[in-house]
């Protein structure tokens, strides 16, 4: 997983996993989810980060099983 955060546009960017882009979707107006050819999710993109998802702070935890 890649996390990119974009000061000038105040836009986070997700990525779960490395792929091929098949369709890009909107999941509301600020938010963009890019899937494979097989449905899954490869990407979000969130504008006005800030606003919407805390950014450019991120917390990574890992809990163990």
């Amino acid at each position: 997983m890649k996390i990119k955060y974009f000061a000038d546009t105040d836009t986070r960017y997700i990525e779960l996993k490395a792929g091929t882009v098949a369709e890009t979707r909107d999941s509301d107006e600020n938010m963009l989810l890019d899937v494979d050819a097989n449905g899954n999710i490869c990407a979000i993109t969130i504008e006005h980060a800030s606003l919407r998802a805390g950014a450019p702070e991120v917390l990574y935890e890992r809990v163990p099983a």
